[in-house]
């Protein structure tokens, strides 16, 4: 069994001289083989490279008008129920508004007929909030 990679025993036989010229071929022929397998290693991963960036940009884009629709959507429930809080509490400010001067009317009208007594009244309420605050 014979190696190739071994030097011959007889330094002028035939087999002493063809070693290094294929031994230095077979080293290029490695050497060529490994730079092109290099080159489609690169050539591979930057076309899968390239196909992850458009697949990133497109889930992107699609992320970003979901989220531009959603938002919009979310907007227009948010403007709706802001203006529903705003007629209903215009409606229970007016109501509240009516009711306090019917009850101003009808006090002054209760005043009216009956001073006497709401002056003694004030002064009885008053006389208690007094002691009450002494305390």
């Amino acid at each position: 069994m014979s190696n190739p990679f071994s030097t011959p025993d007889t330094p002028g036989s035939d087999a002493a001289a063809n070693p290094a010229p294929t031994l230095a071929k077979a080293v290029n022929d490695l050497r060529a083989a490994a730079g092109e397998k290099a080159r489609e290693l690169v050539q591979s991963a930057e076309s899968k490279a390239s196909a992850l960036k458009e697949r990133a940009v497109e889930s992107a884009q699609s992320f970003r008008e979901s989220a531009t629709e959603k938002a919009s959507a979310l907007k227009a429930a948010a403007t709706e129920t802001a203006h529903h809080f705003k007629e209903s509490a215009t409606d229970q400010w007016e109501d509240t508004r009516v009711k306090a001067r019917e009850l101003q009317v009808t006090a002054e009208d209760y005043i009216r007929q009956n001073p006497t007594k709401c002056v003694l009244s004030a002064l009885g309420l008053g006389f208690l909030i007094g002691l009450i605050v002494r305390r």
